[in-house]
């Protein structure tokens, strides 16, 4: 198979299926496994193969929305998941990013909730209780990572108030609470996150998700209004039995400028005519719709993505 330049991959899809026949490869950068953007990018790699002659479409495993950048940045990756706050130092060449990254938006997804999840008995209760802990902040390329040391920030904790910061992924971090080698970790994710979800139905164990909602107008003040308050609904995990205040954000299908503007247009038509083989897959797409997908992208918009919004006349935010 061959893997076509973008110029080549937009011509293949605008002439139509013959010249589609040449076999294009296509990556989607996800996150880890335990998480909801492996899965969902899974699903959307099975329905662009499915529906668009020959195209093969693979989800990557990897650390998150700053590794996801990078390997669209480099041409290793067409597409990938990513938080908006990544999204926005990468436009902008800032933070993890040292050079300015020319992404654009497909489509904006769902609200990721911050979890700070403990156990019952860690002596655990409140942000403040972190201090002199083993706390993982998420794995080294993740948009989880910024957002957890930005939470941990506005409450006046670094790296000198924890014993100890570490850096794995939610199902690694799962792991490690479980077997008590962390007092706590910090992810970013759609509701229900499965490594949590696993861990609140372990026997024996009780998890506790401590509230952060008062955070955000810290982050807000310091970094924009790219965090808000949501809600970790009671009943989501195994032991959560009320509603949890915490910093939320939500997350983009994000590509590179140099995406075709044909190829652009087919993917988000089929994001959102397929939209409910996503939800079979995991119930967080249930929040992907026309008219939250244009709403919260601090990054431009595809034209490829414009020409569908504008087609279904879903009035688009802010100047494009």
């Amino acid at each position: 198979m061959k893997k076509l330049a973008w110029w080549g991959l937009a011509a293949a899809i605008a002439l139509g299926s013959a010249h589609a026949q040449q076999s294009v490869i296509l990556s989607i950068g996800t996150g880890g496994t335990g998480g909801v953007w492996y899965p969902l990018g899974g699903a959307m790699a099975n329905i662009l193969t499915k529906t668009v002659p020959g195209m093969q479409v693979t989800a990557e495993v990897t650390g998150g929305s700053v590794d996801n950048i990078t390997l669209i940045r480099t041409g290793k990756a067409e597409l990938g998941f990513s938080m908006v706050d990544a999204a926005w130092d990468a436009y902008r060449g800032q933070g993890k990013f040292k050079e300015k990254v020319e992404l654009r938006t497909l489509a904006v997804f769902y609200p990721q909730k911050n979890h700070v999840v403990t156990l019952e008995g860690n002596g655990i209760e409140k942000m403040a209780d972190l201090r002199g802990k083993r706390v993982s902040v998420g794995s080294p390329g993740s948009g989880s990572e910024i957002i957890a040391l930005r939470v941990l920030e506005a409450y006046g904790l670094g790296p000198k108030d924890l014993k100890s910061q570490d850096r794995l992924g939610a199902a690694e971090s799962a792991g490690a609470l479980k077997d008590r080698k962390l007092d706590a970790f910090v992810w970013d994710g759609g509701l229900p996150t499965a490594a949590v979800l696993d861990l609140g139905a372990t026997p024996g164990i009780k998890i506790h998700l401590i509230p952060h909602g008062d955070a955000v107008p810290k982050m807000v003040a310091k970094y924009g209004a790219l965090y808000f308050v949501g809600t970790i609904p009671k009943g989501t995990y195994g032991g959560v039995e009320a509603d949890v205040p915490v910093a939320t954000i939500t997350n983009l299908l994000t590509v590179h400028e140099r995406m075709g503007e044909p190829l652009a247009y087919q993917i988000t038509k089929l994001l959102y005519e397929r939209t409910p083989d996503l939800v079979a897959v995991h119930q967080a797409a249930k929040e992907i719709t026309l008219k939250s997908g244009v709403a919260g992208s601090p990054i431009p918009f595809h034209p490829g993505a414009l020409r569908y919004y504008k087609e279904k006349n879903i009035k688009l935010l802010g100047a494009q």
